[in-house]
């Protein structure tokens, strides 16, 4: 049963991504955002941890995954060093490269000018 759980609502979430690029004109980089960031907000809001459970990797592997994770870091690094966790949470919690990948992408999205859809 645990396939299933997470076949079925890793399929969902990657069906409304899906929708999300057909139907909008949002670019891709925007709609991987959006999922890190919900994936961060159902961790602060405690409700990734039963989707965790009952879907595994059908919630962990898609990019809600990655924002449950730097949330959890981040959270880890306040509770220890206080406000300085702000900044080391993140990269302790993932990867550097995956870190710095992000870091990247954030100063490339202030230096350029991205287009929307045409």
């Amino acid at each position: 049963m645990e396939y299933f759980n997470a076949f079925w609502v890793g399929g969902l979430i990657c069906m409304l991504v899906q929708i999300l690029m057909e139907k909008t004109r949002l670019m891709p980089g925007r709609i991987m955002v959006i999922l890190v960031v919900t994936g961060a907000i159902l961790g602060a809001a405690n409700l990734f941890a039963p989707m965790k459970e009952y879907a595994g990797a059908g919630v962990t592997v898609p990019l809600l995954g990655f924002g449950n994770i730097l949330w959890e870091g981040v959270k880890k690094a306040v509770d220890q060093d206080g406000v300085l966790g702000l900044f080391r949470g993140g990269f302790t919690a993932s990867a550097v490269g995956i870190s710095a990948a992000l870091i990247f992408s954030y100063i490339a999205s202030w230096l350029f000018q991205p287009r929307m859809k045409k």
